[in-house]
């Protein structure tokens, strides 16, 4: 299984990739160079264009780079401070070959997004792997005796009984160290593409789809902004848990019942007795857990849970397509039966908004019991997970200062990133909105 795991996990993301790139695929993509005459109008992650507007009608390439102003403004800002500066006005490559390819794949800015996030985190991780002495190691260790006391002190040390429960049965241990492994990337991947799909593609107003004519909308009307603010939140999350985890290694449970130091400590540390599930001769450990570039000792906080959380969350809350969000309406037939238009009515949710509540709930409380059954991290470190991830949620827009670098970045690479046209795409959201806030 492991020699499975190791070919089959990288081969799932890449499908999903190449799967996201190809449903969120532009059928039309030429009509955005036609409808390219709105001047002013508010561009993905809640930047404005500051470029005058070009005539459709041309469509050389050398005409509407000449017509294109070379700078454009951007607003940098954090906490209640802003400043404008002035950036490369990038639009002046969309008639080349790879802006045009990004216009019709739309999604591979996104798999440029995920890669570039995923790989500085790892990169990250691994670095501090390698820099790990004995001393690392001592205050790891030491950090998640911490834990187990402040748990203990809580009444929540409970990692123990619910391993030893999932242990008692093996086809319940098996699939709980196969979801452990297996669906981390994969599953935030997979929510990605959905996401995308639901709150851009599905709201390209002159795009025909299946189940959607041209001139309508068939997605959710919280727009690209929802999508942009969590893949934000996500990457935000990594820089918020590298920093935790390098200054304030942790031991996993799991590690404990391996450590060889002498003394009181090390002998207490083996003394609990937690079990590597995962790692060991019938685990069902992947390529992402198996690695030797991984940190051990990047238990607080967990991303697995964080992640979920966050992915629990939208989906739980995300603002449903009118035709989806209409309540249920019973009426409850042991009253009023002589007058039945006078007897109470029950109102429940849409069948669509109980299906993403179950979802909401489900995926990181299964995450939750696969993390604390393995012995992979304390409860706490879902806690401090949780705790970063509401973080990043409410702070994500901090990263929307970096728009300035990547238009440096496309000006070197001489690439126009493809604007999104869709319902609602010109509007700027109000702060402090519900949970649905597409900038939160």
């Amino acid at each position: 299984m492991r020699a499975i795991g190791a070919f089959a996990e990288p081969l799932i993301v890449v499908v999903l990739l190449f799967g996201g790139t190809w449903i969120n695929r532009d059928s039309e993509p030429g009509r955005h160079r036609r409808h390219s005459t709105v001047s002013g109008r508010i561009l993905s992650d809640g930047a404005e264009s500051g470029h005058l507007a070009t005539d459709s009608r041309s469509s050389s390439a050398s005409l509407l780079a000449a017509e294109e102003p070379k700078w454009r403004t951007r607003t940098l800002g954090i906490w209640g401070l802003k400043k404008s500066v002035m950036t490369p006005n990038t639009r002046r490559f969309r008639e080349y070959f790879l802006s045009r390819l990004l216009e019709r794949f739309p999604f591979l800015v996104e798999c440029w997004y995920w890669a570039l996030i995923y790989w500085v985190y790892q990169l990250g991780r691994a670095a501090t792997a390698v820099w790990i002495v004995a001393g690392t190691i001592h205050a790891a260790r030491y950090h998640a005796l911490q834990v187990i006391t402040a748990e203990e002190q809580l009444h929540m040390f409970w990692e123990l009984p619910i391993q030893q429960f999932f242990m008692k049965h093996e086809f319940m241990m098996t699939w709980i160290n196969r979801i452990y492994s297996f669906i981390h990337i994969p599953g935030s991947i997979a929510f990605l593409v959905w996401l995308f799909y639901y709150t851009n593609t599905r709201n390209r107003i002159d795009d025909k789809q299946s189940g959607k004519g041209g001139g309508g909308t068939a997605g959710s009307p919280a727009g690209p902004r929802l999508y942009e603010s969590r893949r934000r939140t996500m990457a935000f999350c990594n820089l918020i848990a590298f920093i935790i985890f390098t200054i304030w290694p942790c031991m996993p449970p799991r590690l404990l019942s391996s450590d060889t130091s002498t003394g009181e400590t090390g002998q207490l540390a083996r003394s609990y007795g937690f079990v590597d599930t995962v790692h060991g001769p019938q685990g069902q450990g992947s390529i992402w857990t198996d690695n030797r570039f991984t940190n051990k000792f990047a238990a607080m906080p967990s991303l697995h849970f964080g992640y979920s959380l966050l992915i629990g969350l939208t989906i739980a809350t995300i603002p449903l397509n009118p035709v989806h969000s209409e309540p249920n309406t019973y009426i409850l037939p042991f009253f009023n039966r002589s007058h039945p238009k006078l007897a109470p009515r029950l109102q429940m949710p849409s069948g669509h908004r109980m299906a993403c509540f179950g979802i909401g709930f489900l995926y990181p409380f299964t995450i939750l019991v696969a993390i604390v059954a393995t012995a992979n991290h304390f409860i706490l470190d879902a806690v401090v997970g949780a705790m970063v991830c509401g973080v990043a949620w409410w702070g994500n827009d901090v990263l929307l200062n970096l728009l300035a670098l990547e238009d440096w970045f496309l000006l070197l690479v001489r690439i126009h990133k493809p604007e999104k046209y869709v319902a609602g795409a010109r509007s700027e959201p109000s702060k402090g909105s519900s949970a649905g806030n597409p900038r939160r």
